[in-house]
């Protein structure tokens, strides 16, 4: 690499085998990668998608890397992500992930990729190549005709709520459980050693339904009218109620398990 007044860095975005080099802001610490991992090691989410007309860029998780820095990963629309790597303050890089290819980059040994559904991997030179277990995911329409995407991956559990037409909304998962939406609630609750997602009406007066990470109706919490129609807030007491029923496992409805 020559010299220059200001350091300018790349990663390099893999797809169909191919590499494509693209520029990265100025101050990056990552440099070329001088190679690229074979297809098998970047699993894609296999399913088309559209991306949405407004990008958000909204915060998925943080990943510590092998040499101690952090990736924090945005999900900015479907097969869209970028991970901002940190060392301590100091921004190195942005990688990007987008339409179906991984992004690669390496700095003073440390490799790192970002892969196309939002995972990050990482790994020292000489060191063996983590084992990659896929992520599997589910989407199911929720009561509010939102579209909730329930993922199962190496990072945990997670659930991305997005419009019908494909916009993100948010994220939740056990580190950030919760998030309120035109009165309705979305939470991911751990009972025991099982995680399930939560749905809550606020604005019908706090029914609830709860969900496993198969997409599968496990629970669902009627609330009685009159707590609904209680006066002071009757639905946002029973929301709560709803909350912490669903840590208990609700009641099962009959003929699901």
């Amino acid at each position: 690499m020559r010299n220059t007044r200001r350091t300018t860095l790349r990663s390099a975005v893999v797809a169909a085998g191919a590499a494509t080099v693209l520029a990265l802001p100025i101050g990056s610490a990552f440099a070329d990668s001088p190679a690229v991992p074979g297809p098998e090691a970047l699993p894609g989410i296999g399913q088309p998608s559209v991306e949405p007309a407004a990008s958000v860029r909204a915060h998925v998780t943080t990943v510590e890397l092998a040499d101690g820095s952090v990736a924090k990963v945005y999900k900015i629309g479907d097969s869209h992500f970028e991970a901002d790597v940190f060392a301590g303050a100091t921004k190195l890089d942005t990688l990007v992930s987008k339409a179906g290819a991984a992004s690669y980059g390496q700095n003073d040994g440390l490799h790192v990729v970002l892969r196309p559904n939002g995972t990050v991997t990482s790994w020292m030179a000489g060191a063996p190549k983590p084992q990659i277990r896929k992520e599997r995911s589910v989407r199911i329409t929720m009561p509010d005709g939102r579209i909730a995407e329930l993922v199962d991956g190496p990072h945990g559990k997670r659930v991305e709520i997005s419009t019908p037409k494909g916009r993100a909304l948010a994220t939740v998962d056990l580190r950030r459980p919760s998030v309120h939406r035109d009165d309705w609630t979305y939470r991911v609750v751990q009972d025991s050693e099982r995680v399930k997602f939560l749905v809550i009406d606020g604005k019908g007066g706090g029914n609830g339904w709860v969900y496993d990470f198969n997409g599968r109706l496990i629970a669902k919490y009627t609330v009685d009218p009159t707590v609904a129609s209680g006066g002071g807030g009757g639905g946002g007491t029973a929301a709560a109620g709803a909350a912490g029923a669903a840590g208990l496992g609700f009641a099962v409805p009959r003929g699901q398990g």
